[in-house]
C-alpha cells in the first residue's frame, strides 16, 4: 500500500527534475521530500531516480511508475472535489502571475479568494518570465496581452486595451511617426524581439521594431518613456495617468492596437480542479464588476 503524500511527492520531483526543486514546489524541507522517496521505493522495491549533481533523472521502472501515479493523483484530486463541502476549497493552488501587473492588479484578488477559503494554501510566483506551467509544476497562469499558440487551455477573464506612447520632449527632437512602418525611424522600448500589432484598414498590421532599451518589465518601458528614450507600446493601466497628467502623448492613434486580454491558461487536461476553475471565477467577477463600474471605457483597470 502507497501512501499518497508519497505518491505527490515523487511526481512533484519527477516533474520538476530534482529533489531540490521538487522540495520547492511542495514547500517543505528537502529532508522530509528525501524521506517520503525513500520510502516509496522501499515499498516497491525499485530504484525511481538516480541522483546527480544535477538533480535527479528517473530511471526506467520510475519513468513507467511517473505515468501511473500522476493519474492516481489526478483521480484523487478529482474525487476530492466530488465529495468536498460545495464551495469549499483546500489543498494547494501554485499561480504564475505577472510581476508588471501581478502585486497590484492581481494579488488583492488571490488574497480575497484564500480569505473566503481557509484551508487553501495559495502560492504564487510573480515574473515577467514566460514560465512553463506543466514544467514547473503550477496549476494555472494569469497571463496579459496576447497569447502565443500553444496546448494549454484558456479562459479569458478581461479585455485589455494599450496605446503607442513617447514623451513631449522625444516629440519634439524625433517628431512623431504618423504610420506604423515609419517606426523604422525612431527609437522604440521593447520587451525583447517582439512585434507590434495595429489595425489598418480592418486588417492586423504587424511591426518588429527596433530600439536600444529593453526590458521585460512593463514599468521599466514606462519609466523610459516618460525618460524620452523613445515611442513605447504599453497597456492602459500603465500610462492613463502619465496622459492625463501630459508627461507622455499618445502617437499612431488612426491605428490602434487589437483588443489584448487577461487570460487565466491551466495544462492541458480533461479534468479542471475546482480550485482553478473558482480562480478563474473570482477573477471574472472582480474584473468585470470594475469594468461596469469605470465611466470612462478607457479607464485602467483597477480591483
Amino acid at each position: 500500500m502507497f501512501d499518497l503524500e508519497d505518491l505527490v511527492t515523487f511526481v512533484e520531483v519527477a516533474d520538476a527534475g530534482g529533489v531540490t526543486a521538487g522540495a520547492r514546489r511542495l514547500g517543505l524541507p528537502k529532508s522530509i521530500v528525501s524521506r517520503r522517496l525513500k520510502r516509496l521505493e522501499a515499498a516497491l522495491d525499485a530504484e525511481l531516480l538516480t541522483r546527480t549533481t544535477r538533480g535527479a533523472a528517473l530511471t526506467e521502472a520510475g519513468a513507467t511508475f511517473r505515468q501511473h501515479a500522476a493519474r492516481v493523483v489526478a483521480e484523487i484530486e478529482a474525487a476530492r472535489d466530488a465529495v468536498a463541502p460545495e464551495g469549499q476549497l483546500a489543498g494547494r493552488l501554485r499561480i504564475a502571475a505577472p510581476l508588471t501587473l501581478g502585486p497590484t492588479h492581481f494579488a488583492p484578488v488571490l488574497a480575497q479568494l484564500a480569505s473566503r477559503h481557509p484551508k487553501l494554501h495559495v502560492h504564487t510566483s510573480y515574473s515577467d518570465r514566460f514560465v512553463d506551467l506543466v514544467g514547473e509544476g503550477f496549476d494555472a497562469a494569469i497571463r496579459v496581452g496576447y497569447l502565443t499558440d500553444s496546448n494549454l487551455l484558456a479562459r479569458r477573464i478581461a479585455p485589455l486595451r494599450g496605446r503607442c506612447v513617447a514623451s513631449p520632449d522625444y516629440i519634439a527632437r524625433h517628431g512623431a511617426p504618423e504610420t506604423p512602418d515609419a517606426l523604422a525611424d525612431h527609437e522604440c522600448l521593447m520587451q525583447g524581439t517582439e512585434a507590434w500589432r495595429f489595425v489598418s484598414g480592418g486588417q492586423i498590421l504587424s511591426i518588429r521594431p527596433q530600439g536600444r532599451f529593453k526590458a521585460d518589465n512593463g514599468v521599466a518601458l514606462a519609466a523610459a518613456a516618460l525618460e524620452g528614450l523613445g515611442v513605447a507600446a504599453l497597456p492602459d493601466f500603465l500610462i492613463t495617468d502619465a496622459i492625463a497628467s501630459g508627461a507622455l502623448v499618445t502617437v499612431l492613434e488612426a491605428f490602434p492596437s487589437p483588443p489584448a486580454g487577461i487570460y487565466l491558461v491551466r495544462p492541458p487536461s480533461d479534468f479542471q480542479t475546482r480550485k482553478v476553475r473558482m480562480l478563474g471565477d473570482v477573477l471574472t467577477e472582480c474584473f468585470q464588476s470594475q469594468a461596469r463600474d469605470a465611466s470612462d471605457p478607457s479607464e485602467s483597470i483597477r480591483p
